[in-house]
Parts: C-alpha cells; structure tokens; sequence
C-alpha cells in the first residue's frame, strides 16, 4: 500500500485474495461459535469490491476505500458487513495522501467506527480485540514509513486474536454459547488480522 490510488487498490484486490484463501478456516471458526458464514461471507463480499473496483473509476485512495467501504455494506449479511464497512468508510475519512501518520489515524477512525458499530471492547471476544492493540502498535509507529506501520499493526492484530481462544465472549452470536465458546479463536479477530497482514505485504512489496 503505497501512495498512489493504483497502489491501494492492488492492495485491496490481494485482500479480496487472502480472504478466498482462508475462507475456509473462518467458516470453521465461526461454525464452532457462531453461525459458520464469516469466511462465505467475506468472501463474496471481497468478490464484490473486485468487481466493483474493475467496473469503476477511482480517483484517489480514500475512493477506493469508500468503494470497498459502500459494496461491503449493501453486499455482505451477517455483522462483518456493516462492521468491515463502517471500518472502511471510516478509515477513507481525511485520507489524502497515504504515508505512515496517516495510516495510523486511518486505522483509529475504523476502530472508532467498529466500537460505535458494535458496541464491543478488548476482552468481549470480537474483531476489536485485534484491532485495539493493532492501531496502539501503529500510533505508536506512525512516524515510519506505511509498511513498517501496518507491519507493527498486523503482528499486534495477531497476537490480539490469539488472545481471544481463552475468552468468554460477551457479545454476538458466541455470547449464547457463554462458557462454551471459551477456547476457539475469534473468527471477527482471526479475519481482522489476516487483512491487515496483506495490507502490511502489500506495503512492503510496493
């Protein structure tokens, strides 16, 4: 993800990549606590955003978020979609040039619009307990480059959903299982952190 518009957009086309990859592995994390669709649905959802991206014209990097943002929303069922798509949508807010302050700021405004969203914290078993750690680690970057940003953005999102296997979940579908749904990773958090993991690739290759 580097500073051009064609950079982001090949960034979010290799997410739409790594979501199909591991569409299975969520479906099965979320049939163990939840309703078993996170991996379809994102995965149609990125398929989405694909074709919405080779259909459209996009004039800058925040048009393409917004892009990704608007076809997650209306295309994808369940809670990932209007979580992923207030994510999105807020993240293109003020982002006119792409470098690592930005990105940082980028990535708070989509954690800021999950919570709102969602209504969830660090602690509930959800996608926050890979985002809040992720955003702390790039804040606390945010003067490097892009790359070493989300590179400290996706290994705190991976260590945060990681944490959530011994959690109680507290809120969405995993919440009816109470104690049950201790020892499954999150399938919200592993999903969190797979995309930002591409996104880091994606600065370090471009």
């Amino acid at each position: 993800m580097g500073c051009s518009t064609a950079d982001v957009a090949s960034a979010v086309r290799a997410m739409a990549a790594v979501v199909a990859e591991h569409r299975d592995e969520l479906v099965d994390l979320d049939r163990a606590i939840g309703d078993g669709d996170h991996g379809e649905n994102l995965k149609r959802g990125f398929g989405f955003v694909v074709t919405a991206l080779d259909s459209s014209e996009v004039g800058s990097p925040a048009a393409v978020l917004k892009l990704v943002a608007k076809t997650l929303i209306s295309k994808v069922g369940g809670a990932s979609g209007p979580l992923y798509g207030t994510a999105f949508l807020r993240a293109a807010t003020d982002l006119e040039e792409v470098d690592g302050s930005s990105v940082a700021v980028a990535l708070r405004a989509a954690l800021d619009g999950v919570v709102a969203r969602g209504k969830a914290e660090v602690g509930d078993k959800t996608m926050v307990d890979a985002l809040r750690p992720a955003v702390e680690a790039a804040e606390a970057v945010k003067d490097k480059s892009v790359a070493e940003v989300l590179a400290a953005a996706a290994a705190a999102a991976e260590a945060g959903a990681e944490s959530t296997i011994p959690l109680v979940a507290r809120k969405g579908r995993a919440s009816y299982l109470g104690e049950r749904s201790a020892g499954h990773l999150d399938p919200g958090a592993r999903s969190t952190a797979l995309l930002l993991r591409s996104l880091a690739d994606s600065a370090a290759a471009s």
